[in-house]
């Protein structure tokens, strides 16, 4: 994947300009910077889900699987039944390695919404194997999880790596990565709007 000079905006103001970076398989690139600086922002208009105001992103299609802040299960469906779902969305076959990995065998019959918050984000994150996708993009992925799960997923990204996977991940959290780049969007914030800026890019955005 490479990310050539993106500026992105939230609530139609720039808050990101000019980030540029490339992500090849086995790597890793985890994004810093102080809340609100637009981490999240990046991450969506990477993954397609909001416009860039400018530059590129290019990759091969069908190759990115995006984990944000909801979990992504249906809470009327059971666990081994939301990732069956999923691995059909995504053309892939069985889901046991991913209960066996994220340590949901024993919750595979327990419909979502009688999980707890970690157990439901352990569910979404073993979401992500069963896409059989090789780009994972993770937005602060660990939230609700208590240190041993932390390890666990820490241990599936690793895997995910070591075969030739990419994950370009939003935390402040250490995942036990060591190879993995950091980039600092400090650096790429956007100059604060002057007076009246913030409307006009706000229509520009809707019209």
């Amino acid at each position: 994947m490479q990310v050539q000079g993106v500026s992105c905006a939230r609530g139609g103001v720039t808050v990101l300009d000019g980030v540029s970076f490339t992500l090849e398989p086995g790597q890793a690139l985890v994004l810093r910077g102080p809340n609100g600086i637009g981490k999240t922002t990046l991450l969506r208009t990477v993954a397609g889900l909001q416009p860039a105001i400018a530059g590129k992103v290019s990759l091969p299609p069908e190759t990115l699987a995006y984990a944000g802040h909801a979990d992504g299960v249906k809470a009327t469906l059971s666990v081994a039944e939301n990732l069956a779902f999923w691995a059909a969305i995504h053309g892939q076959g069985g889901v046991d390695g991913a209960l066996l990995a994220m340590n949901l065998g024993q919750l595979r019959d327990r419909a979502a919404k009688n999980l707890s918050a970690g157990q439901r984000r352990r569910l979404g994150l073993a979401r992500l194997i069963v896409t059989g996708r090789p780009i994972w993009l993770l937005d602060e992925p660990t939230v609700s999880l208590d240190s041993d799960s932390v390890a666990l997923f820490g241990a599936v990204l690793r895997g995910h790596l070591a075969e030739g996977g990419a994950a370009l991940i939003a935390t402040h959290i250490d995942l036990g990565l060591p190879e993995a780049r950091v980039l600092d969007l400090t650096p790429y914030k956007a100059r604060a709007p002057q007076a009246g800026q913030s409307r006009d890019a706000f229509a520009e955005a809707v019209e």
